[in-house]
């Protein structure tokens, strides 16, 4: 993958997620609550596993959302996906998810997954948008509230 991806519509860099991003990526999960909530360790040992795909979108040099994905063979899953408050519903997580698709095909993915909260009706229809379709349902997925989780599912084509 490029080390960058300039997105002059909204003047924004996609980059990759280093280990110095972890602090600052645990404060937009924290603005986050609809997001799964991770420690900063838990970032730290994530990037260090085989297959992850770990992407940052910058404005003004500031880390204003993340994406982190894990592939497996020709699969792959989304692992979370948040951005700041104030970039909502501008278009910087479907280039989040669009940069990870892209690099998904790239490392000849098939398929990718996610899971997301059930009371999460804007980001089941976010990835909707973006073509994921609901597979299925994970009862008590989320320790922190015992909530349902709602699989979805993408299939990436040549």
């Amino acid at each position: 993958m490029e080390a960058e991806i300039r997105r002059e519509q909204v003047g924004t860099t996609i980059r990759a997620f280093l280990p110095g991003d972890v602090t600052v990526v645990t404060e937009i999960l924290r603005g986050s609550p609809e997001a799964g909530q991770w420690t900063e360790w838990g970032f730290r040992e994530l990037l260090g596993w085989r297959g992850v795909l770990a992407l940052v979108s910058e404005d003004a040099r500031k880390v204003i959302g993340f994406i982190i994905g894990r592939q497996v063979g020709e699969e792959a899953e989304i692992l979370n996906l948040a951005v700041i408050l104030a970039k909502r519903r501008k278009g910087e997580g479907g280039a989040l998810l669009k940069a990870a698709m892209d690099e998904f095909q790239a490392r000849q993915v098939s398929r990718v997954f996610l899971e997301v909260r059930e009371s999460n009706e804007s980001g089941v229809g976010f990835y909707a948008r973006h073509g994921f379709g609901k597979t299925g349902r994970r009862a008590d997925y989320y320790h922190d509230s015992g909530e349902a989780a709602i699989l979805m599912e993408k299939k990436l084509t040549g």
